[in-house]
């Protein structure tokens, strides 16, 4: 049987993870609050306090909704994934549990981080680091099968381009983005650095779903918005800017991968791409993805077979969302794409691991 490789699973990040601060900064490390939940913000009753600031802010204007901390009565009564597994603080049990669902490796993407955080570039440093240590931890004690993608510091780019290649030294397989970074764009030439760093050390840039633009997540309440205008419209952005600032070009060995958007926008973006360049479309489809090296995470709900007309066999990805319990989650995923019908085995084979190879260097 074919290596599955489940392109998206995520960390509950648990109060363990903050014990890495660096002193100097370890005072102002994410503790968490809480406050009963016969308040406006029921079962979301526990959050991390950040500097002032709660994550998760569960209601109202500027509102978003996440799974961490675990001490939330929401996630204290959960039965689908256990604790241990979704914070990682001991490994063994998350790999009995991928046995299970017939995956050999797993790539993590952060919860917490999700979220734009903080404008303090020493914090942001100093969560950076923590976050990573702890995942490059989990992965020096998996075996291998738990990969991971780096989140960068970008407040600062020397700090960020060493945590990429200290990162990539320690596991990590990616490169963690938004769609839109606080006030900047994708396409912007502050991130070059990066870009060239993570070329250079074979680690694609992975744009995952999240609330990155506080000023546009600002505008939303998820109470009657739900998350898809502040956090899943955003890597839709990207695909927009990097395309259309040649960006693939200028970064010619840079992979880039979106995920957790589905795929069901690749046509509906091509279609606005044609109009607005008046290039006739030559060009979109296969091939693009190819030649701009960029792979799309799927979902098993979606026409497939159609897809593959603008993506093609080799670019397509799918991940699981394991750890979450939103849209997104795929809890039977290797079940459900071996029985999808209209799919020969060998593309679903690509899919579910091969191509997730391609694009994470494994």
């Amino acid at each position: 049987m074919a290596t599955v490789v489940d392109a998206d699973t995520h960390i509950s990040e648990p109060a363990a993870m903050w014990e890495l601060m660096e002193p100097d900064l370890y005072l102002r490390r994410p503790v968490v609050v809480s406050v009963p939940t016969n308040t406006w913000y029921g079962d979301f009753n526990a959050m991390w306090l950040i500097d002032g600031n709660i994550f998760p802010k569960p209601m109202g204007k500027g509102s978003f909704r996440l799974v961490t901390p675990s001490a939330a009565a929401g996630q204290a009564r959960r039965t689908d994934i256990d604790q241990t597994c979704r914070e990682l603080t001991d490994p063994e049990p998350r790999l009995r549990e991928m046995d299970k669902l017939q995956v050999d490796i797993q790539v993590v993407y952060p919860t917490l981080f999700l979220v734009y955080l903080t404008d303090d570039p020493d914090l942001e440093i100093a969560l950076c680091r923590a976050y990573n240590r702890f995942l490059a931890n989990a992965y020096a004690n998996s075996g291998g099968r738990i990969r991971w993608t780096a989140i960068p510091p970008l407040r600062s780019m020397p700090a960020a381009v060493s945590e990429l290649r200290w990162a990539k030294e320690h596991g990590a397989v990616g490169v963690f983005f938004r769609g839109v970074e606080r006030d900047k764009t994708l396409d912007e030439a502050y991130f070059y650095p990066i870009y060239e760093e993570a070329a250079g050390l074979g680690m694609p840039i992975c744009i995952h779903t999240g609330a990155g633009c506080p000023a546009w997540t600002a505008i939303f309440n998820t109470e009657t918005n739900t998350s898809f205008p502040h956090l899943r419209i955003l890597p839709l952005i990207a695909f927009n800017d990097l395309l259309v600032n040649d960006i693939p070009r200028k970064f010619p060995k840079l992979k880039f991968g979106f995920i957790e958007a589905g795929s069901s926008w690749v046509p509906y973006l091509f279609h606005t791409l044609r109009r607005r360049l008046r290039d006739g479309g030559k060009g979109y489809g296969p091939k693009l993805f190819e030649d701009n090296r960029i792979w799309v995470a799927c979902e098993t709900d979606e026409d497939l077979p159609y897809l593959l007309k603008y993506v093609g066999e080799d670019h397509l990805v799918i991940g699981s969302d394991y750890g979450h319990n939103d849209p997104s989650e795929e809890p039977r995923l290797v079940e459900t794409m071996r029985n999808y019908e209209g799919l020969p085995g060998r593309v679903v084979d690509k899919i579910l691991g091969e191509n997730a190879k391609e694009l994470y260097g494994l």
